[in-house]
């Protein structure tokens, strides 16, 4: 799809004859704007596209992500039905892992056999036995992964995080709400039965969901919440090997590192207090109940990619109970996500030379440099920043390193091996082992900058403080975000709010720890920052006070991030929007001014349906807040919307100026 960005359009061929690319059909005009602007710009949408049995939430991301695997499964499907493919190739490895995944009758006659020798392996291993298993499985209470050194961006670092209870929050292992209680009840059910699907007699498989529950609590209550998780000073602990051993001399270090193939003398304990707590684990719990636990994480882990019956059964927890999902995504959809998330960027390669046309790469940086210079601008303009800080700010901002579409280098795949002899499990363990190489790979070297952390065909964006670079993948450059027919105020309230949003973060509560090398280093000075915690605060505050279930409140410090993002790429998308119109103006197009048209658009980005459930997953685990409030939490805060739609007092929407949000 072909970009054109909107302010430089006279250079990129500006089409004469433009549409207002807002669809009318999205609108709700039942509602009224000033009193629920999300279901006023959404309703429509969200009554077109309703609920199906397999999604939780399905909204405007969503279906550009079902557009694109339609279009993934075509590239896919070809290769998979195409013989003779050399041993080898990078088709070979695409089309015969999807096969692997479609064959059911294969997957259904193994059962849980894939999986047989990892569970005897740990049924029998003694303590002394269990660090080196762990290294050479990759199962445990914690993970290992490799970034830059927070504090010397320019290297990379080993470092470790806190994992191994299944159900990823630690609130559901603590909180006792009632719903909370519900989940845990029925988790334990589920691990019982999965236990006896794998071969376990049905008392002993009780008595293991018990061992499971009480052993992934005790780890979660020495877990970091999802506050303290986004303090990245907290989270920082770099430290000699020797010092690890002292930190945690419980656990066999050095036979779990040569297992892993891991040779370094430093490393970064992210999260302290619950890897010493790992160690007292491997100490005071007994053989029998540490083998219990692993073997649980070999089934839970594994269980998608087993039988039908295996799969259903862990569907009917995770999808069903816990997210309010009826039914599994159909086979295709699962294997086309599983090829695309293994071999990414050769799906991606062959999805760029189809769907994403080079040329389009130029006229999105374009785009992207109008948006960095209306932040200067904004940063220039603050009141409540010194100057001192402001050069600093403009410092970061103007070493921002951009990517957009697809990476200039592919990854090479030609280390993994896809064997069709072998089961669908172990093809997956294969390359799990080959993921797990690569990024170790890693360690102690000089950061690559031109490594990209998403694929070109996925919908998303984001900003790495680390290497203080924003990027843009292909997937996410077309309509709702971006339509080449529309005119400035759909693309710019659509997509420059998402490259707003985006370069923001760079200046988040987390962000601006940062500084323009991505060295988590302070260039505030003091008064300045004092403003800064107290201006996030008020934004904090205001998404702490949003009921988003009854009796449920979304948590204003956990996205606090994201809130502030969304906040900033407003207002510095809105500003360069109007730049853009003095060099060409708009006209009211089907009743709505231009202004209008650019909050129409942001909203639609958000439009979606969720279930109870799922909001109630989303709260604990998404530092995004929920849809609708990225609408009616953000837009009462933006002074622009109030112009617009002509919103006053009387609107309960409504926030006194004097209350609200400023900050970018």
């Amino acid at each position: 799809m072909m970009i054109v960005s909107a302010t430089v359009a006279a250079s990129c061929g500006r089409k004469e004859a433009q549409t207002s690319g807002i669809d009318l059909s999205n609108l709700d005009t039942t509602a009224v704007a000033q009193d629920d602007f999300y279901q006023y710009a959404c309703g429509g949408w969200m009554k077109n596209h309703p609920l199906t049995g397999e999604y939780s939430r399905f909204g405007s991301f969503d279906k550009l992500a079902e557009d694109n695997r339609e279009q993934l499964k075509g590239l896919i499907t070809e290769l998979a039905e195409k013989p003779n493919k050399p041993v080898g190739s990078v088709e070979q490895k695409i089309g015969d892992l999807y096969n692997l995944a479609m064959d059911s009758v294969r997957l259904n006659a193994e059962g849980y056999r894939p999986i047989n020798g990892y569970i005897e392996a740990f049924a029998k291993a003694e303590k002394e036995d269990l660090a080196r298993l762990l290294g050479e499985t990759r199962y445990g209470m914690f993970a290992l992964y490799v970034d830059a050194d927070a504090m010397n961006s320019a290297v990379n670092l080993l470092q470790t995080y806190q994992s191994g209870y299944a159900l990823g929050e630690r609130e559901y292992y603590l909180d006792n709400d009632e719903h909370t209680l519900e989940i845990r009840a029925k988790y334990e059910q589920h691990i019982a039965r999965m236990f006896e699907l794998c071969g376990f007699a049905t008392e002993e498989a009780a008595a293991a969901a018990k061992t499971v529950l009480r052993m992934e609590t005790r780890l979660a209550t020495a877990a970091y919440d999802n506050v303290k998780l986004r303090d990245p000073q907290a989270n920082y602990n770099k430290m000699s090997m020797d010092e690890l051993k002292a930190l945690v001399p419980q656990f066999d270090w050095d036979a779990y590192f040569a297992a892993r193939h891991i040779s370094t003398n430093q490393i970064s304990v992210s999260q302290k207090e619950h890897l010493q707590e790992v160690g007292k684990m491997m100490e005071e719990e007994s053989v029998e109940d540490l083998r219990t636990y692993f073997i649980w994480q070999v089934i839970d882990n594994a269980a998608s990619y087993l039988s039908d019956e295996i799969s259903a059964a862990n569907f009917d927890f995770y999808g069903k109970t816990l997210s309010g999902k009826q039914e599994q995504s159909p086979r295709w959809k699962r294997a086309v996500s599983i090829v695309n998330g293994t071999l990414g960027e050769a799906v991606g390669q062959m999805y760029v030379a189809k769907y994403f046309p080079p040329e389009a790469k130029e006229r999105m940086v374009n785009l992207v440099k109008n948006l960095q210079a209306s932040l200067g601008e904004r940063i220039d303009n603050l009141e409540w920043m010194s100057d001192e800080t402001k050069a600093k700010a403009r410092e970061k901002l103007a070493t921002f390193y951009v990517k957009v579409g697809y990476p200039d280098k592919w990854r090479d795949y030609s280390g993994l091996t896809i064997d069709p002899s072998l089961s669908y499990y172990e093809n997956l363990k294969r390359a799990s082992d080959f993921e797990d190489a690569y990024e170790l790979s890693f360690i102690d070297q000089p950061v690559d900058r031109d490594k990209w952390y998403m694929t070109p065909q996925t919908v998303n964006a984001y900003y790495n403080p680390s290497t203080n670079e924003i990027c843009f993948p292909a997937g996410i450059l077309q309509y709702p975000f971006f339509d080449m027919q529309a005119d400035d105020a759909m693309n710019y309230g659509a997509i420059g709010v998402v490259i707003g949003h985006e370069m923001t973060h760079g200046f988040d509560d987390q962000g601006c720890q940062f500084d323009k090398d991505g060295n988590l280093n302070n260039w505030w000075t003091a008064e300045d920052k004092e403003k800064f915690d107290a201006r996030t605060k008020v934004m904090a505050d205001y998404f702490d006070a949003i009921e988003v279930a009854p009796g449920v409140h979304a948590n204003g410090r956990f996205t606090l991030g994201e809130n502030i993002a969304d906040h900033g790429g407003l207002q510095v998308s809105f500003n360069a929007f109007k730049h853009a119109m003095e060099e060409h103006p708009l006209d009211t197009i089907d009743g709505f001014s231009p202004e209008q048209r650019f909050f129409l658009a942001y909203a639609n980005v958000w439009a979606g349906n969720i279930r109870d459930e799922e909001i109630l997953v989303r709260t604990k685990g998404d530092p995004h807040s929920l849809g609708r409030w990225r609408v009616n939490g953000a837009l009462p805060h933006i002074g622009a919307w109030y112009e617009a739609f002509h919103v006053t007092e009387s609107s309960p929407m409504y926030v006194a100026p004097e209350n609200r949000v400023s900050i970018w």
